[in-house]
């Protein structure tokens, strides 16, 4: 059975992969400043949590993307549920590097793929959407066709929803920002004055006020 966003967000707090520090707020690629932090990684450790997610992942690309012959995962924390959702949908699984290595082959892309190959790109999660485009655009360099992009999690960032409209790229993601909240809130898992102002930052963050 298919789970909601809520219980996913949950696997999530459950391992411990939300962590929050308004006082020395992280730092995204894109210079962002985040008092919030969701390592996914984490989700390794819970045998449960894991397969339940890589089976949500799965279902998400048959229903949407059922065209795919091979899944891609991102470095590095998109390759192991990458594993998982090929070994689940019995497909053939790449890698993709930020960057090409420097030395041997000096391949940014690694496994077996060919041109004409459709490949799904798995994301641990989604903020601005630019690593997604980063691995679409090595992916498309050696003549493969990219379906689409889906994740475990995503900040529901305008900012993405426009980056992946102009390459014509579509998503999509087993839980959210929103829901995360919610589950936080329901669990007691984070007080609830750090939500109102986790839900404040979210808020100036759609609205383009803290974008770099």
């Amino acid at each position: 059975m298919t789970m909601g966003k809520k219980e996913i967000a949950q696997i999530l707090l459950n391992v411990g992969a939300v962590e929050l520090n308004p006082n020395d707020p992280f730092i995204w690629a894109s210079g962002i400043e985040s008092p919030i932090y969701c390592d996914n990684r984490l989700v390794m450790a819970d045998p449960i949590g894991r397969k339940t997610i890589a089976g949500g992942l799965a279902q998400l690309i048959r229903e949407n993307y059922s065209d795919t012959t091979v899944v891609a995962g991102t470095a590095t924390a998109g390759i192991p549920h990458a594993a998982w959702v090929a070994d689940i949908l019995g497909l053939p699984m790449v890698y993709i590097r930020s960057t090409a290595k420097g030395h041997g082959r000096s391949r940014q892309i690694e496994g077996k793929i060919a041109k004409g190959d459709k490949a799904i790109i798995i994301e641990d999660l989604i903020s601005t959407g630019g690593s997604s485009l980063n691995a679409a655009k090595a992916l498309r360099s050696e003549g493969i066709e990219v379906t689409g992009v889906v994740s475990i999690f995503t900040y529901e960032l305008k900012k993405a929803d426009e980056t992946f409209a102009a390459e014509g790229l579509t998503y999509n993601s087993l839980t959210d920002f929103g829901a995360l909240a919610e589950a936080a809130k329901d669990s007691g898992s984070i007080e609830e004055k750090a939500i109102i102002d986790l839900l404040d930052w979210h808020g100036k963050l759609k609205a383009g006020l803290l974008t770099k």
